[in-house]
């Protein structure tokens, strides 16, 4: 009886953390169930459709997974956990979509399951009619809406329709760089560059791609595009990150100026490689409700769309992406968590996910830096207390998150990390211009003109800055290799995916080979701390362990370093 789970008739799973096997535990389940919560001793994963889905989609059997939780409960499985998992992963190619003589076509050797599709009043618009019993007759310019309807019925469509032929376009990978370095994709990433592409297959050429901060999103990107030699359109999260693809094409490719277009707020330059972010696209023009920018989706024969950071795609990028289905899609993210639950969407007009490698396996073999993180527990002071008792909730989050107490724990930490590259990341601006002042160091926010940050960012990278504040805005994209330590001091709420961003910032290796090093600060006994174990679930999920310390404990640790 010393397997380390109890499943749950409620789809849940509860794991000790201090069993011999739990780490075997967490990767085996990572493939198919989603951590809900990680308090000290027992941590509860859940299994829902997407996750079964994203299973079965990378090619993991309903046996497989029975099987892996049989192995690993202490009890015998409930009768009905075992008949949902088996029926939600068997839903995965029950109803696939081809491109026959007839048109675009759902069909199923499960005739069930074509009524179903048939008659549900939020699928059945976009059917143009029943050819037979296993047939259905899809609207041609329904294909994405159609898979969008049923994947919210319980029934994911497996696209096997194909894609068409974007214009060509001639890009090879370099095998030294512009910039003068040995350059080759390295094994994962060709691993993921080949189970998207699939050879060119239909059963391929959409999805995305989950890889960590620091691994090597674009790189893999830039793989794709290669084996694809198609006109392509990449959407980034900000202008830093799209001038940073513009950068890593003309080092790592045979493109140059001439082929890659920056259409943003500064520029509107349509090239066959054209980067452009989701603000732009949705720009709402004067009134608000017209979104002029999202032509750029037709501008062009596209014959691939790159989705970077596609956990923050947009309401108006989904509605656009659905009519977009016969293009090759690929996603780019760190995680695939979404705090609006809109997965499923993505599972349906982005694509599955094709290719997913856990943290600590590239931490093992130098891929990413080793990491440790830190929960510092600050205490309130009674005035403060009493504001935060009586103000709503909303409110109390951002008391509790702006504790000046804060300020003492950041500056001990600045004085333990002289010598190191050290970033100060949070959401407020008011306790961000502080530290800025009290420090003496440069604060980038989302009003600073992007030549300035683009110049404090190159200034870090090349040491004449050591310490840089930031707000979120650096969540995303920024390519500072060796920083390696960031003090965390106020965050979004309960983002999953914003906690594994901004460790995401310190994980580039080190030249050195020392680890990196987040600190995230929250106000004990209140919503930030509250919010602040939901934060950190995906990073438990990837084996990332959060040594939980009091702020006078840290202070008289500190007090008992010597001086460097």
């Amino acid at each position: 009886m010393n397997e380390p789970l109890i499943v749950q008739s409620d789809m849940t799973i509860l794991v000790e953390a201090a069993n011999p096997s739990y780490e075997k535990a967490r990767d085996l389940l990572l493939r198919f169930a989603d951590l809900e919560k990680s308090p000290e001793h027992v941590h509860t994963y859940r299994i829902t459709p997407v996750s079964l889905w994203n299973a079965a989609a990378s090619g993991l059997s309903s046996n497989e997974i029975v099987e892996t939780l049989q192995s690993l409960s202490k009890y015998p499985l409930p009768q009905n956990v075992e008949h949902e998992i088996r029926e939600h992963t068997s839903r995965y190619g029950r109803l696939r979509m081809y491109s026959t003589d007839d048109g675009l076509c759902l069909v199923s050797d499960d005739e069930a399951a074509i009524l179903h599709a048939f008659n549900h009043p939020s699928v059945n618009p976009y059917i143009a009619g029943r050819l037979d019993a296993r047939r259905l007759l899809v609207r041609p310019d329904c294909r994405g809406r159609v898979k969008q309807a049923l994947a919210k019925t319980g029934y994911p469509v497996e696209d096997l329709a194909g894609y068409t032929a974007g214009e060509p376009l001639d890009i090879s990978l370099r095998e030294v760089t512009a910039s003068g370095h040995p350059f080759r994709l390295r094994n994962y990433q060709r691993a993921a560059v080949a189970r998207f592409h699939a050879g060119g297959s239909h059963s391929g050429g959409s999805g995305v791609i989950v890889l960590p901060c620091g691994a090597g999103k674009t790189i893999v990107a830039m793989g794709v595009m290669a084996e694809v030699k198609e006109q392509t359109l990449i959407l980034s999260a900000n202008v830093v990150a799209l001038r940073q693809w513009i950068d890593e094409l003309l080092d790592k490719s045979n493109l140059t100026c001439d082929d890659i277009g920056e259409y943003s707020g500064e520029k509107k330059e349509i090239k066959p490689v054209t980067v452009s972010t989701y603000q732009t696209l949705t720009y709402a023009g004067p009134g608000g409700g017209h979104y002029p920018h999202l032509s750029l989706f037709s501008e062009r024969n596209w014959g691939l769309i790159i989705y970077d950071e596609v956990h923050l795609l947009p309401a108006p990028v989904f509605r656009i992406t659905a009519e977009l289905q016969a293009r090759r899609r690929l996603g780019l993210t760190a995680t695939l968590v979404r705090e609006d639950g809109r997965e499923d969407e993505v599972f349906s007009l982005i694509g599955p996910k094709r290719f997913d490698i856990p943290w600590k396996d590239l931490e093992s073999e130098g891929w990413i830096a080793s990491a440790s993180c830190y929960e510092i527990r600050v205490e309130m002071d009674p005035d403060r207390r009493l504001q935060y008792a009586v103000a709503d909730e909303k409110n109390k989050y951002r008391i509790a998150s702006e504790n000046p107490r804060k300020l003492d724990i950041v500056l001990a930490l600045l004085r333990r990390h002289r010598d190191d590259r050290v970033l100060v990341i949070g959401q407020y601006l008011d306790q961000l211009h502080q530290i800025a002042e009290i420090t003496g160091a440069p604060l980038i926010t989302g009003q600073v003109p992007n030549t300035q940050r683009r110049r404090l960012y190159e200034e870090f990278r090349n040491g004449d800055l050591s310490l840089l504040v930031v707000s979120k805005v650096a969540n995303f994209a920024i390519d500072l290799p060796d920083a390696n330590v960031a003090i965390q001091v106020s965050g979004t709420f309960g983002s999953r995916q914003e906690e594994a961003q901004r460790l995401g910032r310190i994980l580039r290796p080190k030249k050195d080979g020392g680890r990196a090093r987040l600190y995230s600060l929250v106000t004990r006994d209140t919503k930030d701390q509250e919010f602040g174990a939901n934060r950190q679930l995906f990073l438990t999920e990837q084996g990332y362990a959060y040594t939980i310390m009091s702020a006078d404990e840290l202070l008289a640790e500190l007090k008992g370093e010597r001086p460097s």
